[in-house]
């Protein structure tokens, strides 16, 4: 079932995404740093949403490491208390009368 509504909602983007290409097909002069090119409007969307999405998923990615890393030193925090834990109850009680 899964696997349809991907497949459903992969085949409307990809409906959607042709339609919009061929509705915005007129050539457009981009600017930048280095020079200029003329390409097709909907290129020009499609890859600056791309570039956006990878610099999006680059910033998240410092996020994530840092994350993991607090992960795997907590981890290691807890195996060390389990270990003083386990330590504590092996003592044999002792009685102050």
């Amino acid at each position: 079932m899964k696997r349809i509504v991907f497949l459903v909602v992969f085949l409307l983007v990809l409906v959607v995404g042709l339609s919009f290409a061929l509705l915005n097909a007129e050539m457009v002069r981009l600017s930048y740093y280095f020079g200029t090119i003329t390409a097709p409007l909907s290129i020009v969307v499609a890859v600056s949403i791309a570039v956006g999405a990878l610099l999006g998923v680059l910033a998240s990615m410092g996020m994530a490491l840092g994350l993991k890393r607090e992960i795997i030193r907590l981890r290691h925090n807890m195996k060390i208390a389990e270990k003083e834990l386990e330590n504590l109850r092996s003592l044999p009680l002792k009685d102050k009368h």
